[in-house]
């Protein structure tokens, strides 16, 4: 009886051993590779830099004044749908791309950390014959890009606008464990669309985007792009950042939403003072204020991109 229950355990095992490694390689939704066929049928450009191709939209009038608008984390540049639109009809020039690891951009197999995002908008400006001093718009990790950028090639910056950008640093817990994290970080992924909502106030203003966030989930490297993200990336304190782009003295706004959960409104105050930067709260939402509250963000964006109001 005894030797019976032994082997029946140790099938039990061996049976939960080979589901655990299994499991991963059903639930993984990277089955693509971003090819031509697939740049061929996405909405805007692409440009070759030092990692591959990175995608990338660019509209308005020639003469108009340059607005650069950087994504956060997880959702690619279409999460600057309305802000966008609301420029061009304004008469701004905007630029917006896709970064490393996400949307319709290449994933490389390096280090995502500040340098490699710093230079990915630098050859992005260069690539397009930009060479004067643009606006900057960074939305949550966006936010610790454009200040890092600001403070490595500051002569290329006129104005930024942070909107509830991240701080830092994240602990990651078991996703920095090698091995376990890219493990786990299957099945972490997997819940992303899903938790959209966690970014706003109300539910009930979150965009229809659950197919547009899969679409880029289908393509190799993205769950490890977000995974290096963490660990490197966002592990850091961003805090001496703003504080080096304050001393600057660029004119500069922060936007943050009074009910923002993802990176919480208190964090507003360990870099208001440090950035020099006009702090616009923004009632009744959550970690992405530009769409939950459109008409009290837009005015607010484009008085200050314009030069006008208090700095």
């Amino acid at each position: 009886m005894n030797v019976t229950l032994k082997k029946v355990s140790l099938a039990v095992v061996v049976l939960a051993v080979a589901v655990a490694a299994v499991l991963p390689l059903a639930l993984d939704t990277e089955r693509q590779e971003i090819d031509e066929v697939v740049r061929s049928r996405a909405p805007g450009s692409f440009v070759g830099l030092a990692h591959g191709k990175v995608f990338y939209e660019l509209a308005g009038p020639e003469d108009g004044r340059l607005v650069v608008l950087v994504h956060g984390f997880s959702v690619p540049s279409f999460v600057w749908d309305p802000t966008f639109e609301e420029l061009l009809a304004q008469g701004f020039r905007v630029l917006r791309y896709d970064l490393y690891g996400r949307g319709y951009s290449v994933r490389p197999d390096v280090a995502y950390n500040r340098t490699l995002y710093v230079e990915q908008l630098r050859e992005l400006l260069a690539s397009l014959g930009i060479d004067h001093g643009v606006d900057l718009v960074g939305l949550s990790m966006g936010g610790g890009i454009i200040a890092s950028f600001t403070e490595s090639y500051p002569e290329k910056v006129a104005r930024l606008v942070f909107v509830d950008p991240f701080v830092g640093p994240v602990d990651a817990g078991v996703l920095t464990v090698p091995w376990l994290g890219e493990y786990l970080a299957v099945f972490f992924s997997r819940t992303l669309p899903k938790r959209l909502s966690d970014d706003f106030y109300r539910p009930e203003k979150v965009p229809a985007w659950e197919g547009r966030f899969r679409e880029q989930m289908r393509y190799r490297g993205f769950r490890r792009a977000l995974l290096r993200s963490l660990r490197q990336f966002m592990a850091e304190d961003f805090s001496d950042v703003y504080a080096a782009v304050g001393r600057l003295g660029k004119p500069a706004l922060l936007v943050w939403g009074r009910e923002d959960k993802t990176i919480p409104f208190s964090e507003s105050e360990r870099i208001a003072g440090p950035l020099g930067a006009e702090l616009f709260v923004v009632e009744e939402s959550g970690h992405t204020p530009h769409l939950e509250r459109p008409k009290v963000f837009e005015p607010k964006l484009i008085e200050f991109l314009r030069g006008e109001g208090p700095r």
